[in-house]
């Protein structure tokens, strides 16, 4: 939950050049299963989407302010993305201009703020207009 809000402050700050997504996926630590002994929720494996739905319901509630979608219960969002159990991206005009490393160990806000503030400091720098005759 911690970086979860971490992520939600960082959105917060870069409201103004970028559009945020969270994707709730399937359950790296299900309690039914390789349990985390520091896991904020029990939450079992996901037997349905209503399961996973409730879910991410947690998810929200750690960061209300963000758009959240759910994978589908194939986990394609995640085989696609390379996901689990947590990843930072940005795609720009469908292509990926940042990939963060797989988490947890992976998952740096930094190198992600870090991104952002360059593109930040680009988008207000002064551009010069090329013409071709």
């Amino acid at each position: 939950m911690a970086r979860l809000r971490s992520f939600q402050r960082l959105a917060a700050h870069f409201v103004d050049i970028a559009d945020f997504l969270l994707v709730y996926i399937e359950e790296a630590h299900p309690s039914d299963g390789w349990v985390s002994s520091d896991a904020a929720y029990k939450i079992p494996k996901h037997q349905c989407l209503q399961d996973r739905l409730r879910a991410a319901q947690l998810m929200r509630e750690g960061a209300p302010d963000c758009p959240l979608a759910v994978d589908t219960m194939d986990n394609a969002s995640s085989a696609a993305y390379g996901a689990y159990f947590e990843r930072l991206y940005i795609i720009q005009e469908e292509k990926v201009m940042y990939q963060g490393g797989r988490g947890p160990e992976g998952y740096k806000i930094s190198e992600l703020r870090s991104w952002l503030d360059q593109y930040k400091t680009r988008l207000q720098s002064p551009s010069a207009v090329v013409i071709q005759v």
